[in-house]
């Protein structure tokens, strides 16, 4: 499927002139606003065949509880990263694909509950599942923890694939947020099926101008960002 997958070229054609209208909103952009901008979209209303499962929005994440700024369990993206991602979309349908996403845009004040979370060192109630192996005081040093996050950009998304006949997602070696060197994108350790499903999702992201964070292979960024530098702060409702 990989070798399949890597014939489709057609290109994303960004629209500049929309990004150029939407880009002009980054200098006045609120980033503590309560509302969401104009440059901000529902990406289920956007991209063929989308699985949200939001795991902020519910307990089922590494802090064991709803994240603070996650008031509906809905994926938020730029329009221009949506965009992106309904071409993703399209060019995995053909080999019944689709994409699952687990985050999406990340308020400021989910970076912060992530960040007391991490201090609180008593809290271990998910360790079990997402961090087996590490000690919680290392979060910061290793760089699972951050006190800043590109998801509050709005352009950036954790996601994996599924299969469209069952929702059943490609075996990609680890879990999502899965905080272990395992979950780095070009582990050795995994096996040669896990490795070329993370190849596959690497590959069909990259086509369409998506960026891998390399120690999360769910990571993804569209480049350029349209707000590369402002963090906004308003709610997923």
């Amino acid at each position: 499927m990989l070798a399949r997958i890597e014939m489709l070229t057609v290109p994303f054609a960004r629209p500049l002139a929309l990004i150029a209208a939407l880009g002009a909103q980054a200098a006045v952009a609120q980033p503590n606003g309560e509302t969401p901008p104009a440059a901000f979209v529902d990406a289920a209303t956007v991209v063929p065949g989308l699985i949200a499962e939001m795991r902020y929005a519910g307990p089922h994440n590494f802090t064991g509880r709803p994240v603070d700024g996650y008031q509906a369990p809905r994926c938020l993206l730029t329009r221009q990263a949506a965009a992106a991602l309904a071409n993703v979309a399209h060019d995995l349908a053909p080999h019944g694909l689709v994409i699952k996403a687990f985050d999406c845009y990340r308020p400021t004040r989910a970076v912060a509950n992530f960040v007391r979370w991490a201090r609180d060192l008593s809290d271990t109630v998910a360790k079990a599942e997402f961090y087996p192996d590490v000690d919680k005081r290392m979060l910061f040093r290793d760089g699972y923890i951050a006190s800043h996050s590109g998801h509050s950009r709005g352009s950036t998304i954790d996601m994996t694939l599924a299969r469209a006949s069952d929702r059943t997602e490609l075996d990609m070696g680890t879990h999502f947020d899965f905080f272990s060197p395992r979950s780095w994108t070009a582990d050795p350790t995994i096996s040669a099926a896990q490795r070329a499903n993370r190849m596959l999702l690497v590959a069909a992201m990259r086509r369409r101008g998506f960026r891998n964070y390399a120690k999360e292979w769910w990571h993804f960024t569209l480049t350029p960002e349209l707000f590369p530098d402002t963090y906004f702060n308003f709610p997923v409702r």
